[in-house]
C-alpha cells in the first residue's frame, strides 16, 4: 500500500519527524538502517502504531512513498570525520527502489557538498533516474530538541534546500505540512552549510563557558552568577552553561581535509570542551584531597550519566570518560539515574544506586553530571558527604560548582 513518507533511520533525528508526520495525519512507514535507539518512548511508538505508522526493515516498501527523508545518524569516524556509513545504506537500499517523482530529502549531518558529490550518484546509479529531472533531491537540517516541550517540529522553521527551485518547492510542500514556518536556502549546500554552523555554533559558545569556568575557580569567581547577571543584557549575549562535557549527536567540524583551511575556532573548541571530562575529575581529586581521602579507594557516586537532562539517550555522554579516569585513579565508581537501568564502562557493568539518599551517605564523593527533574538537590546536598555540582543546579552554597 503506497505511503505518504518513508522516514529512513530511526534514530534521534528520524523518530521525532515520525513522530510529528504521523501527528499531521500523514501516512509513515520507517526503515531502520542500524541498531538505532530512539528519542521516543514506548508509550509513545504504541500511540504512532495505533495511527499507522509501520517501523520496519524490509527495504521493499522504500518504492511505494511520495517523500522520502534519510535520517540516518553521521557519527564521528575514526579519522575524526563523519562517518556515512549508514547514510550510504540507506542511499543503496532506496535507490533500488526509487521511483520518477519522488521527494528525496536528507536531514543527516553532514558537511557542504555531501548531498550533492555523495547523495546525488547513489541514488542515480541505483535507480537509472536522474536528479532534478525525474525526482526530487533537496537538504534540509536536522532540528530536533529531543525530550524540549517548547520546541516541537511544528514551531521549528525548516530550513530547506534543493538541487534545482523546483526540488526545493516540492520538498517545502512536503515540510509546510509539518511546520508552522519553511525557509528557503539558496541551494543544496547552503542549506547544509546552515546545519554546519548551528552545531558549531553551540560547540563554540560552550567552549568559552567550558573556559571561564576553569578560570573563574581559579581566580575565586562564581561564574554561575556571572551567568545569571549577564543574561539580564537584552541584546548581543546568549547564556550558555559549562558542563563536564558536550554530548549529544550534533558533532562538531571543522571542514579538515573537506577545504583549504580549517575552522580555527571549532578545532580550538574541541580541544576545549574534550578537556571538561579530565578536569572534571582533576576536581574530584583535588576535593577528596582537601577532605584528607585519597582518589585511590575511595567511593565516588556519579549522578546522572545521560548527555541531556531528562532523556535516556546516552550518546557521546561525558559520564563515561569521567567513569574511566576515576577508575584509573583506583576509585570505587557507582552510578543513579533513573532513566538508565544499567550501565557499562569498559564493557564492564557499574554498581548503580538503588536508593539514592544511602548511597550518597555513604559515598566519599558524589558528583552531579546530568540534573534531571526528579533530583531533590537540596536534600541531596544534605545528605552527601562532599558534592561537587558539575551543572551549576544546586543552590548556592549547598555543593562545590564546576
Amino acid at each position: 500500500m503506497p505511503a505518504d513518507l518513508a522516514v529512513i533511520g530511526l534514530g534521534p533525528y528520524g523518530l521525532p519527524l515520525a513522530q510529528a508526520a504521523v501527528a499531521a495525519g500523514l501516512s509513515t512507514i520507517g526503515y531502520a538502517t542500524g541498531p538505532e535507539a530512539g528519542s521516543l518512548s514506548p508509550a509513545e511508538l504504541r500511540r504512532m502504531h495505533a495511527t499507522g505508522f509501520r517501523p520496519g526493515t524490509d527495504p521493499a516498501q522504500l518504492g511505494r512513498v511520495r517523500t522520502a527523508v534519510i535520517c540516518a545518524p553521521t557519527p564521528r569516524g575514526a579519522d575524526g570525520g563523519l562517518d556515512l556509513g549508514q547514510v550510504e545504506a540507506a542511499a543503496r537500499a532506496l535507490g533500488a527502489r526509487l521511483r520518477p517523482h519522488t521527494t528525496v530529502i536528507l536531514e543527516s549531518p553532514v558537511l557542504p557538498g555531501t548531498t550533492e558529490t555523495f547523495l546525488r550518484p547513489l541514488l542515480e546509479e541505483g535507480s537509472g533516474l536522474r536528479a532534478g529531472r525525474d525526482f526530487h533531491l533537496a537538504y534540509s537540517p536536522s532540528r530536533v530538541d529531543p525530550g524540549s516541550r517548547e520546541h516541537t517540529p511544528a514551531n521549528t522553521p525548516k530550513v530547506i534546500g534543493g538541487l534545482t527551485p523546483a526540488c526545493t518547492e516540492s520538498a517545502a510542500a512536503f515540510y509546510s505540512r509539518l511546520t508552522d514556518k519553511v525557509v528557503r536556502a539558496r541551494g543544496l549546500r547552503e542549506a547544509e552549510a546552515v546545519q554546519l554552523l548551528e552545531t558549531n555554533y553551540r560547540h563554540v559558545n560552550i567552549a568559552l563557558v567550558n573556559e571561564m569556568a576553569v578560570l573563574c575557580h581559579e581566580l575565586g569567581v562564581d561564574l554561575w552568577d556571572v551567568i545569571r547577571c549577564a543574561e539580564t543584557k537584552p541584546f548581543g549575549f546568549q547564556a550558555f552553561r559549562p558542563g563536564p562535557g558536550v554530548g549529544g549527536h550534533g558533532v562538531a567540524q571543522d571542514l579538515t581535509g573537506h577545504a583549504s583551511r580549517t575552522l580555527r575556532m571549532v578545532e580550538l573548541a574541541q580541544q576545549v570542551n574534550s578537556r571538561m571530562p579530565r578536569y572534571v575529575v582533576q576536581r574530584a581529586a583535588a576535593l577528596l584531597n582537601e577532605h584528607g581521602k585519597s582518589a585511590r579507594g575511595a567511593r565516588v557516586l556519579l549522578l546522572g550519566v545521560t548527555y541531556k537532562p531528562d532523556l535516556a539517550d546516552q550518546q557521546g555522554t561525558p559520564a563515561q570518560e569521567i567513569a574511566i579516569r576515576l577508575m584509573e585513579l583506583g576509585a570505587s565508581v557507582s552510578y543513579h539515574d533513573p532513566l538508565v537501568a544499567s550501565w557499562n564502562v569498559l564493557d564492564r557493568p557499574v554498581p548503580r544506586a538503588d536508593s539514592l539518599y544511602e548511597a550518597a551517605a555513604d559515598a566519599d564523593l558524589t558528583i552531579l553530571l546530568q540534573q534531571h527533574r526528579t533530583y531533590d538537590l537540596q536534600g541531596l546536598s544534605v545528605k552527601a558527604q562532599l558534592l561537587l555540582d558539575t551543572r551549576g543546579a544546586t543552590p548556592t552554597g549547598a555543593a562545590h560548582r564546576l
